[in-house]
Parts: structure tokens; C-alpha cells; sequence
């Protein structure tokens, strides 16, 4: 079998759909974050997810010294913000927009998030050019009336909410 091209495998990915979050830990104060579609459940039981993070990313530092992992779920009305975390801004420009909170951690929540995994870090695992960083769910928060935001194809597409 021959090697799959780079290229060939990203033009793949783009049609796997996924939720956008923006990703946080350290504190309100000291506040560290960046935009990731690379985040889904482990298991259940304890609660436990995954987010991958590129390995070059200026916010890795903050996430591999241990500690909260937040994931913050983006609504369909979010993709302003999912630009903004994902931009060159310094991390005191991407936290002055929206209303971020805490709960459990210490890491900062973000009030409008359709869901909030508010998590402490278990084990990180070195995979080519990304961390997977593995995170016991220690509380979390749903809003029950937003819809989604998803990335796929290369662009933004909305959610509507439904009710369960």
C-alpha cells in the first residue's frame, strides 16, 4: 500500500464534520485558549475526552504544564469568536470578548458555550505534530436552547436547535 499524501488525507478530513470549542486553562486572571474541532468523549466512565493540540501552537506551553482543560462548545451564533481565538491575537485580545466564568478548575468558562467540560488534565500523548491531551470531566454545564456550530469542508455551518 502506498503512502497517502499529506494533502490527500487533510482534503479527506475536511469532510469529517465537527463541533467548533474554544479550549481554555489557566485561570481568569492568567487565561489560555485556542479554537479546536479535534475534541470527542473517550468514555463515560469517569468522563473523559480528548483534544488534540498542533504541537507549534503558542498555547501548548500552558496545556502540557498540567492541570484544567476546558472545552467550551460554540453556538450556531459563535463563529466571530471561533475567528478571533483562532487569529495571531495576543491571549488578553481573545479573552476581552464574551463572559467568561469558572467552575470547578479554575479554568475560564465561557458563559454563552451551548456546553462547558470543565476538566482536569489525566495524560498527554505525543502523536506526530499534535498532543492529545486526555481530560477527566469534573463538572459541566449544558444550555438547552442553542444550536450548534460545526466546521466542515473548510467552512462554518449552523445547528439548528432541536428539542430532545
Amino acid at each position: 500500500m502506498l503512502a497517502l499524501e499529506t494533502s490527500t488525507f487533510r482534503n479527506a478530513m475536511a469532510r469529517l464534520g465537527a463541533a467548533v470549542n474554544i479550549v481554555t486553562t489557566g485561570t481568569r486572571e492568567d487565561p489560555v485558549g485556542f479554537t479546536a474541532s479535534a475534541v470527542c468523549s473517550v468514555t463515560d466512565t469517569p468522563p473523559t475526552l480528548l483534544v488534540c493540540l498542533n504541537r507549534a501552537s503558542r498555547a501548548r506551553e500552558a496545556f502540557v504544564m498540567g492541570g484544567p482543560l476546558c472545552v467550551n462548545v460554540l453556538s450556531a451564533t459563535q463563529q466571530a469568536l471561533s475567528n478571533h481565538f483562532a487569529s495571531p491575537n495576543s491571549m488578553a485580545e481573545r479573552f476581552a470578548t464574551g463572559h467568561w466564568t469558572t467552575l470547578a478548575t479554575g479554568a475560564p468558562v465561557l458563559e454563552e458555550a451551548v456546553a462547558t467540560f470543565d476538566c482536569r488534565i489525566s495524560q498527554i500523548v505525543e502523536v506526530g505534530t499534535h498532543s492529545v491531551l486526555f481530560g477527566v470531566v469534573e463538572a459541566l454545564r449544558i444550555h438547552e436552547t442553542a444550536g450548534g456550530l460545526v466546521y466542515f469542508n473548510r467552512a462554518y455551518h449552523a445547528l439548528p436547535h432541536t428539542a430532545p
